[in-house]
């Protein structure tokens, strides 16, 4: 079990800049901190090994451990305000789509102290159906329920009235659609014996109910998984039909004062504030991202964008797993002085039995490049994976690797500890895909000396540690070079990479936002040169979130590889409306930016590429200086054995590899569990596996661009692994080695 770990509050520092570190304890009581740079996060014994530089810093010491709770589950919460203090006789309502119903009570409108037990609480009992609590703050309390469990994944109206002259409630549980045979639907009138004392302090909230403060934040509990459209809350009992013209849209005149608060959660969709379109303008915020832009109880299909008709799409996705900020307290800090060289580091901190590395880029000052090479660390596709659990909850991983499935100490914790959050390949505890992923608290399996279970023959390595056989390659060749993190350039556009001559990119460079590729595609135009030493880049279109740091969104749309599909209607993003999906769908097809793009995968063993005629044009005679002409390229590699595996990227004019590339060599004899990907399959037939389909190969392509620049790319994942086979002197070395010297030649192409 993990005894220690954190997080930072960036991922990125200049000179000057300090960066804060987050870190809790299980058990001891105090730590050690120290400052590294990462060289080798890859421990295969048949590689280098595991390499760090320890580097003196004002971090470094001895600090008092502490354990540090996580909260998931998200809610919105509106503050307290003396018109929730003084209510008597009140009317809640709201359009709910539940989809867990059957896992225990869920509060879904709610102000209730949990400490005093009083107030109310409008949501679903342990069995399903709708339920309202009444405590008086003495220890009393009461339950009026239904007794009719909702269906799941259904819009039912939901609502419930209190008389406090005569202690009547009211509950009405009216499902949108009938079905034969199937009554969920209720109404109900009791008299109730407890008198809700509304004086209780606490904010209304909105899919859980008031637990306590804790460090200045609300703490919440009872996390509704689901839909909610349109709440309400009134200081009188309501009629039936009055309740129906407040759902409906604008309520009557006659209504209008008695409602205490109208929530729309259609209004700024782009935020985490929820606005009451009451007079009395009772605003809130969300906490833990609950998922916005989501289709509500009035969408009609006739619109998939959510920014034309943003009144059909006034829901909000809850769920009890929802995690933004871990939101533990600072520990130490660290100020980056000058002169300290750009590239990837990392705070370890230990105590006797554990250890962590909570890694960062140091990068240069801000358009002061240090060298004419920029490595981008792939940091979004850092969080889209972070955290996942695919080795424990994905049905087909042990027919995608061909192999009995390793768990690795990690994964049986995260398996263990769905607090820490999910990756954008889960589905949350209801069954929905997780869409967004936030770096703010303790990705474990963004650390060096992680084995993911992915991978192949001899290696399970994936992602970061992959990225630093680059990273490693870099330094025994002695080439010089500075780090930044796509966040960085999806924050600074151009400006961030415009003082390099060449842009290198990761093994899995896979989520890309708009400004991000507006960025490198406008280096490209500027003659800027780019080396693609991976595979499956530029693959899903992402947003950042405009005002919150740390946190990409994710829509699977429509196809690809996909862990889970987005829902009909809900394909453009919340953050900036953009539609999400695959680039490929949006005419941005990879092959636009480097020549390839993604073709087939598999995860299993490795293979080579074998040289085409075109690789003795005279215009790459420099790529294959002390190349041998019969050699076949990368039979050898500590990712499956060889330099074409994993995810493996094709040439193809069709999605736009210019006209003018030539295509150097290409992968052969790959199992049959490697796959044509799906955005090829038009039909399901025989014959999409290595060894039966052409598309089941990587391409290494080499073109020139207008402005003088040029493109190198590899088209697979595994290439990097093969970089330091026999002490760096093999030929995928030697022929990424003459690129970058030529790439960074200022001669034009």
């Amino acid at each position: 079990m993990k005894q220690i770990m954190g997080y930072s509050d960036k991922i990125s520092v200049c000179p000057s800049e300090t960066i804060r570190f987050m870190v809790s304890c299980e058990k001891a009581s105090n730590y050690k901190a120290r400052l590294v740079r990462i060289i080798h996060g890859d421990t295969n014994p048949e590689g280098p090994g595991y390499k760090e530089r320890a580097v003196k810093s004002d971090l470094e010491g001895t600090y008092k451990g502490r354990k540090q709770a996580i909260c998931p589950g998200s809610c919105i919460v509106i503050p307290n305000h003396r018109a929730f203090e003084q209510l008597g006789s009140f009317s809640v309502q709201a359009m709910v789509w539940p989809t867990t119903p059957e896992k225990g009570r869920q509060s879904i409108l709610s102000r209730w102290n949990a400490k005093s037990g009083a107030g109310f609480i409008l949501g679903l009992d342990d069995q399903g159906g709708l339920v309202l609590t009444l405590g008086d703050g003495t220890g009393a309390s009461e339950d009026v329920r239904t007794g009719k469990v909702m269906l799941a994944r259904e819009w039912y109206f939901v609502a419930a009235s209190y008389n406090a002259a005569n202690g009547e409630v009211c509950l009405y549980q009216d499902p949108l659609v009938a079905y034969a045979k199937v009554d969920t639907s209720a109404e109900l009138r009791r008299t109730a014996k407890v008198r809700p004392r509304h004086a209780n302090g606490a904010p209304f909230v909105v899919a859980a109910h008031y637990a306590q403060t804790s460090n200045g934040r609300a703490r919440t509990d009872g996390h509704y998984n689901g839909k909610i459209d349109r709440p309400s809350l009134a200081d009188r009992v309501l009629s039936r039909l009055e309740m129906e013209q407040l759902r409906g849209g604008d309520p009557p005149h006659s209504l209008s004062s008695a409602i205490v608060g109208l929530w729309d959660f259609s209004k700024q969709i782009t935020t985490e504030q929820i606005i009451d379109v009451s007079p009395n303008r009772h605003h809130g915020e969300t906490l833990n991202l609950p998922a916005r832009a989501m289709t509500g109880w009035n969408w009609t299909g006739e619109e998939m964008c959510w920014r034309h008709k943003p009144e059909q799409y006034g829901a909000i996705h809850f769920h009890d797993d929802d995690l933004y900020d871990a939101g533990w307290e600072a520990d130490f800090a660290f100020t980056a002085p000058a002169g300290l060289q750009s590239g990837l580091y990392a705070a370890h901190v230990a105590t006797e039995d554990d250890e962590d590395f909570i890694p960062f880029v140091i990068r240069p000052e801000r358009g002061k490049a240090t060298s004419k090479l920029v490595f981008v660390v792939p940091t979004a596709s850092y969080m889209a994976y972070a955290n996942e659990h695919m080795a424990t909850d994905a049905a087909l991983a042990e027919l995608l690797t061909g192999s009995v499935v390793a768990l690795q100490p990690v994964d049986v914790f995260l398996h263990e500890h769905r607090e820490y959050g999910y990756s954008c390949y889960d589905t949350h505890s209801d069954g929905s895909g997780v869409c967004y992923s936030s770096r703010l608290r303790p990705i474990l399996t963004m650390r060096p000396k992680y084995q993911s279970w992915l991978g192949g023959k001899g290696s399970s390595l994936w992602q970061m540690n992959a990225d630093t056989h680059i990273i490693d390659w870099l330094e025994a060749m002695k080439f010089d070079y500075d780090c930044i993190t796509d966040e960085d350039l999806h924050a600074e556009g151009y400006e961030a990479i415009a003082p390099y001559r060449v842009f290198m990119t990761s093994t899995h460079h896979e989520y890309w936002s708009k400004q991000m590729w507006d960025a490198l595609d406008a280096f490209k135009k500027a003659g800027g040169r780019l080396i693609y030493t991976g595979g499956n880049a530029w693959y899903w279109r992402i947003a950042y979130h405009p005002t919150k740091p740390g946190v990409i969104e994710v829509r699977r749309a429509e196809g690809g590889i996909r862990a889970w599909a987005a829902e009909p209607g809900e394909y453009y993003h919340s953050f900036t409306g953009e539609h999400g999906g695959l680039w490929r769908r949006q005419g941005l097809a990879p092959q636009k930016m480097a020549g390839v793009g993604f073709s087939a995968q598999g995860f299993d063993l490795s293979s080579y590429y074998r040289r085409t005629k075109e690789s003795f044009d005279s215009r790459v005679n420099f790529i294959f200086e002390g190349v041998d002409k019969d050699e076949l390229i990368g039979n050898f590699g500590l990712i499956g054995g060889g330099a074409a595996g994993l995810e493996l990227d094709r040439a193809d004019r069709l999605l736009g590899t210019p006209p003018n590339a030539l295509v150097l060599a290409s992968s052969e004899n790959h199992t049959p569990i490697y796959m044509v990907v799906l955005e090829e399959i038009l039909i399901n037939a025989p014959g999409l596996c290595g060894g039966e389909n052409d598309l089941v190969r990587a391409d290494i392509v080499f073109y020139e661009t207008p402005s003088g620049g040029a493109v190198f790319a590899t088209g697979s994942i595994a290439w990097a692994g093969s970089l330091s086979h026999h002490n760096y002197d093999n030929d995928v070395s030697r022929i990424t080695s003459n690129v970058l010297r030529r790439f960074l030649d200022e001669r034009p192409f």
